[in-house]
């Protein structure tokens, strides 16, 4: 193999990086600090704008034969259950858009990502060993792994996630900021939940200071379950799970209306993940610099308000690849272009996701007005026609 690029991660953001780049007949090296490929039981919204690039992929059948497709998102009351209004997805996303919205697990994503570039003779997978430095050159990047064996590359992608090392060495902005919320994951088994709790439809309950969202994967055999409320930060901000319980949750929650209350209850067990974030970028150059180049939750970590993580690690990755397959430009060029074509959607993404948790836990008049103008305008208020019909 030719002097590669290495992408440093192996999460979603990460394999969908190796296989856009080796689809384009770039080399790619992906190195995962774990000694297995794993991803934690979550569930992932996918929107047009991300539906559109995997079926361009050629991953169209793998996502339907995993995902659910709802056919409306809800909107109801937390404390009273009253509905204020939905929005028509399913067929009427596809006639929108092009593409379906779509909802799976989150594992579910990763392993058909990571079947895809397994499939690629262009891309090479190491397992249980971390990139933990770099030092950039005039012709590339020297790339130090833990091991201490240093490798030259074409260029690097840190592709590490929230806690990112080659964020640190690039930017060296210091770590995430604590949002101020706590995200309480639960995935139920649909078939043994009563009838009247099973839905294959999103609903996002909103209150003062909380709001919890529903929703079908792994084709609507699974229901995941997301509360998200206001809380102090834990002591040990790193890891992806806590130990939680119900009660805390009820607590948190408060008097709540009588369905969502038997969904919260019927969950078996909780799982505690603090929400982090950074502010929204600001330039092209916290996204790339000369050979290196961030993306996904390295480069632009957001609150799930937008529902748009993944959504967004994967639009960087296919950017990512178009550029890389640019004649007539060196790699600083190439990476250089990948910012500037990224980084202000990216931003937008970011500062709206922090405005809609304000507006989902908001409370008195700003509630008022957030109800009343769903109310009155709908789907032309739930809609995202520049987000969905992008990038």
């Amino acid at each position: 193999m030719s002097k590669p690029i290495v992408i440093a991660g192996g999460g979603i953001g990460g394999l969908a990086a190796a296989l856009r780049c080796a689809s384009s007949d770039v080399a790619v090296q992906l190195f995962e600090r774990a000694k297995a490929f794993s991803e934690v039981g979550a569930g992932i919204q996918i929107g047009p704008n991300v539906t559109r690039i995997l079926k361009a992929w050629g991953l169209d059948s793998a996502v339907q034969s995993v995902a659910a497709f709802p056919d409306f998102l809800r909107v109801r009351q937390a404390h009273s259950g009253a509905q204020t209004g939905q929005l028509r997805l399913g067929l009427s996303a596809v006639a929108r858009y092009g593409a379906p919205y779509a909802t799976i697990h989150r594992a579910d994503l990763h392993d058909l990502l990571l079947q895809a570039v397994h499939e690629q003779a262009r891309a090479q997978l190491i397992l249980n060993q971390d990139v933990t430095g770099y030092a950039q050159q005039t012709d590339g990047v020297s790339v130090q792994l833990a091991n201490g064996e240093p490798m030259m590359a074409k260029a690097l992608v840190g592709a590490d996630g929230l806690w990112s090392k080659v964020r640190a060495e690039l930017l060296g902005d210091g770590e995430p900021r604590f949002t101020g919320h706590l995200a309480y994951r639960a995935m139920l088994l649909q078939s043994e939940l009563p009838a009247a709790l099973r839905t294959q439809n999103v609903t996002v309950w909103m209150g003062p200071r909380l709001h919890v969202v529903q929703y079908p994967v792994r084709r609507g055999e699974l229901l995941n379950l997301v509360a998200i409320v206001h809380g102090p930060a834990p002591s040990d901000m790193t890891p992806w799970d806590h130990a939680a319980n119900a009660a805390g949750l009820a607590h948190a929650l408060g008097d709540i209306c009588a369905d969502l209350k038997a969904l919260i209850e019927a969950a078996p067990e909780w799982r505690l993940w603090p929400l982090c974030d950074r502010v929204p970028l600001r330039g092209a150059h916290q996204q790339a610099q000369g050979a290196v180049a961030l993306l996904g939750d390295a480069a632009h970590p957001m609150r799930p308000y937008m529902a748009q993580g993944a959504g967004m690690a994967i639009e960087d990755a296919d950017t990512l690849g178009r550029c890389l397959a640019l004649p007539g430009a060196d790699m600083p060029a190439k990476l250089a272009h990948f910012a500037q074509l990224r980084w202000q959607r990216n931003a937008r993404v970011q500062q709206r996701a922090i405005r809609n948790g304000q507006i989902f836990h908001a409370k008195g008049l700003l509630r008022w007005g957030r109800d009343t103008s769903i109310r009155l305008m709908g789907e032309g208020l739930l809609d995202v026609p520049w987000l969905y019909g992008g990038p």
